[in-house]
């Protein structure tokens, strides 16, 4: 089980989803919400009677999360933790929890208005403020109504007003949850940039050339930016002179990357062919740029990144 700040309030979130049927979690990213929760939840005995389903903004997200989950519970994916998202059902009748967009669930709820398969509906990322996630607050309300007796309900967020949610939800209970994995330095650029592409590009090489190990994460508008960077990031690292620092990959990042292209096939130095995902570790020697929208800010947490 991985050590986060979440699973200190272990007991503390137990309690306070067995005394009320819905629950708003605040906590900062990184803290483990999104991987954590349901298996606190699993571990609780909630999966006995249906499936503990977690909502994702992003596609991405849902799947990368349910990997993370069936490889921290040591199954395989699509049996006991599986993931549903448009055009894609990796679960089966095994299944106990099941990660899916909110497109997706907002879908089952036209078939099945009561959501019957599910023990407890957890809506994650809700300060995304989809269309999507504010039409399933209204649907779960409703929701605990008709299923008073055997649903719970968990609103979770990185930075959500929690008390405008809980009054929604007739003053539900707010559990904040504090701590981040690693303490975060901010330094500000002395002067406005002309192009924000340079000026991430000249700083991303700098801290190549300059410092030890550790991958970097870059933030971009959207996908238009990171293919840009991405291209321009390639073919400076490439003019370096081999041998003068580590090898570096550059990876996209961003909500519409199909799944298989999470995966890069890169020929090292050595000419060895090595698999390289956004959520693995990189090769000795080499560090990992990965260029990404907010989707890496708050949707998921990316290891290895200093």
């Amino acid at each position: 089980m991985a050590n986060l700040p979440i699973t200190q309030f272990e007991e503390k979130i137990k309690e306070t989803v067995e005394q009320n049927p819905v629950v708003v979690i605040i906590g900062e990213t990184g803290s483990g919400k999104s991987t954590q929760l349901s298996q606190i939840l699993h571990r609780n005995g909630y999966s006995k009677s249906g499936i503990i389903g977690v909502t994702q903004p992003r596609r991405v997200a849902a799947v990368s999360v349910a990997r993370r989950v069936a490889q921290e519970l040591g199954v395989p994916l699509g049996e006991e933790v599986g993931y549903a998202i448009r055009f894609e059902d990796r679960t089966s009748e095994r299944t106990l929890i099941k990660y899916l967009t909110d497109g997706v669930l907002l879908l089952e709820s036209l078939s099945n208005a009561e959501l019957n398969q599910y023990s407890v509906i957890i809506l994650d990322e809700a300060h995304e403020r989809s269309l999507n996630t504010d039409i399933l607050l209204g649907l779960v309300k409703r929701l605990v109504k008709m299923r008073a007796s055997n649903l719970k309900i968990l609103i979770t967020s990185a930075t959500l007003d929690g008390e405008q949610v809980s009054k929604f939800f007739s003053n539900c209970p707010i559990l904040n949850v504090p701590g981040k994995l690693y303490p975060v330095e901010i330094l500000y650029s002395k002067e406005r940039p002309k192009s924000y592409i340079d000026s991430c590009l000249k700083t991303a090489i700098d801290i190549h050339v300059k410092e030890p190990e550790g991958d970097v994460l870059i933030f971009m508008t959207g996908q238009d930016d990171i293919e840009k960077l991405v291209s321009k990031l390639e073919e400076k690292v490439r003019s370096l002179e081999e041998g003068s620092c580590m090898d570096a990959i550059i990876l996209p990042l961003h909500g519409s990357l199909p799944p298989e292209m999470q995966a890069i096939v890169i020929e090292l130095f050595n000419l060895k062919l090595v698999l390289v995902r956004v959520f693995s570790p990189p090769p000795p020697n080499c560090r990992r740029f990965i260029v990404s929208t907010n989707i890496a800010e708050t949707s998921l947490t990316v290891d290895g990144v200093v």
